[in-house]
C-alpha cells in the first residue's frame, strides 16, 4: 500500500498537473471505485465543470479542494471536495486521452487539451469520494476521523509520542502502524525507522526508554523526509502521476532485503510476520539499545 511519501509524491504531481484546471467530464468504468455518492452518475454530475484549486494530503488520503469554474467572481467559489484513497494498488496517472485505456482503469476524469486523470487499480480496493460544499470531508470520508497527527506537525512531539507508547503493551512495530498514533506511517517506513533507532520490532512499547522514544520520533521524521525526496518507494504497482518509479527502494536499510547482509554490520537481514505484516530487521543492530551507539557511528 502506498504510504505517506508515495501519497505526498502523488499530491505534488497532481498539483503540478491539474491545479486550476477544469474537469470537463469523465467516465466511471467500475462503480465500486466510487464510495460517495452511491450513484456513479451523480458522482460525475457533481464534479463536472468544477476546477481543482489545490490538492491536500491527510495521512494516506488525497483531497482535492474544488471551486466553481463557471462563476465570474473575484474570489473562487468553493464547490466541495474530491477525495481519493489509493489503498493497495491504486494509481493516479496524468495521461493524454489518446493513450490506450489500461486493463485496470476504473475512473477517467477529463480535462482540457486532451489530458485526463486516470484512476487505475488492479485490486479494486481504492476509492473516490465527492464531498458537497458545506460538509466537512471527514463526515463523508470516515477514515479521516481516526487519524492521529501528521508527523511533520508540531502536535507530533516527543511528549505526544511518549504518552501514546508508554502505557501500551503492544509490540512497537504494531503501534507505529496505528494510524490513530501517527498518520501516514506504514509497513515500509516503520521497518526503516526501527532499524535506524536500533529497536527490535517486537519490543513492548511500555518498555521503551526515553532515549529510544526520542530516536523513534527523530527517525520517523527523517526517514519520511528522505523517502519524499527520493520520490517514494517503488513496490508492486506504485508510480507517480507521470508514470515514473520512486527511488527509495535502492536506499532501504532493511525493507525487502531479507537474506541480504546488513549494510552496517553484515548480519543477514531477517523477515518475520508480526501482526499479519512482513517485518524486516537486523538481529544484530536491533538486538538491544546497547547496539545503537555502534550503529549511529556508522550512519
Amino acid at each position: 500500500m502506498p504510504e505517506l511519501p508515495e501519497v505526498e509524491t502523488v499530491r505534488r504531481g497532481l498539483n503540478e498537473a491539474t491545479r486550476s484546471r477544469q474537469i470537463l467530464g469523465g467516465y466511471v468504468l467500475h462503480d465500486r471505485s466510487i464510495a460517495h455518492p452511491i450513484s456513479a452518475a451523480d458522482f460525475l454530475a457533481n464534479i463536472k465543470d468544477v476546477a481543482i484549486a489545490r490538492w491536500h494530503r491527510r495521512g494516506k488520503y488525497l483531497l482535492a479542494e474544488l471551486v466553481n469554474a463557471c462563476e465570474k467572481t473575484e474570489l473562487p467559489v468553493p464547490a466541495g471536495w474530491l477525495g481519493v484513497h489509493l489503498r493497495m494498488t491504486g494509481q493516479l496517472l496524468w495521461v493524454c486521452q489518446d493513450e490506450p485505456i489500461q486493463k485496470h482503469a476504473r475512473v477517467r476524469l477529463l480535462f482540457g487539451d486532451r489530458w485526463e486523470l486516470r484512476f487505475v487499480d488492479i485490486r479494486t480496493f481504492g476509492r473516490m469520494w465527492w464531498v458537497p460544499q458545506g460538509v466537512a470531508p471527514e463526515e463523508i470520508i470516515r477514515g479521516l476521523k481516526i487519524l492521529g497527527p501528521e508527523p511533520f506537525e508540531a502536535e507530533f512531539s516527543i511528549e505526544y509520542l511518549a504518552g501514546k507508547l508508554s502505557r501500551s503493551r503492544r509490540a512497537v512495530k504494531t503501534a507505529l502502524l496505528d494510524q490513530a498514533i501517527v498518520a501516514g506511517l506504514g509497513n515500509i517506513y516503520a521497518d526503516e525507522v526501527l532499524f535506524l533507532s536500533g529497536i527490535p520490532p517486537t519490543q513492548v512499547c511500555a518498555e521503551l526508554t526515553k532515549q529510544q522514544i526520542e530516536k523513534l520520533h527523530s527517525n520517523i521524521i527523517q526517514v519520511l523526509q528522505n523517502a519524499i525526496a527520493a520520490g517514494g518507494t517503488t513496490f508492486s504497482n506504485f508510480l507517480n502521476v507521470r508514470g515514473v518509479n520512486g527511488n527509495y527502494a535502492g536506499m532501504a536499510w532493511v525493507y525487502r532485503r531479507a537474506g541480504q547482509p546488513c549494510r552496517v554490520c553484515g548480519t543477514t537481514i531477517q523477515r518475520q510476520k508480526l501482526g499479519g505484516r512482513s517485518t524486516h530487521f537486523c538481529p544484530q543492530c536491533q538486538k538491544d539499545s546497547s547496539q545503537q551507539s555502534a550503529l549511529s557511528s556508522q550512519l
